[in-house]
């Protein structure tokens, strides 16, 4: 198989290949764990939410109304900005097609 000086290295950072460019004769076992064996209570689940929420940084007052502003105000802005070249494509469409 051709490949690369880059995917050379890589494979050798992963444990695909010897220092020679040989395969590894055995693959590294992965640190991460699979799946857990049992699942969790309907209890436990909530609370872990629970203490994942208490982490969350949550909006002011203040920060949450000026967030809303500014949602309206282009929301406002773009609807309008749609509007008008909807309504300028239709007058187009209807002067190039008018039979007079």
């Amino acid at each position: 198989m051709a490949m690369n000086r880059q995917q050379r290295r890589q494979l050798q950072k992963q444990g695909e290949l010897n220092q020679d460019g040989s395969p590894a004769a055995q693959r590294r076992e992965r640190s991460s764990q699979g799946p857990p064996d049992t699942r969790t209570s309907p209890r436990e689940f909530v609370g872990e939410v629970r203490e994942e929420l208490r982490k969350v940084v949550w909006p002011t007052r203040d920060e949450l109304k000026n967030y809303s502003i500014v949602v309206f105000v282009t929301i406002v802005v773009l609807t309008s900005i749609i509007a008008g070249l909807d309504y300028l494509a239709g007058e187009g469409v209807l002067r190039l097609f008018e039979t007079n």
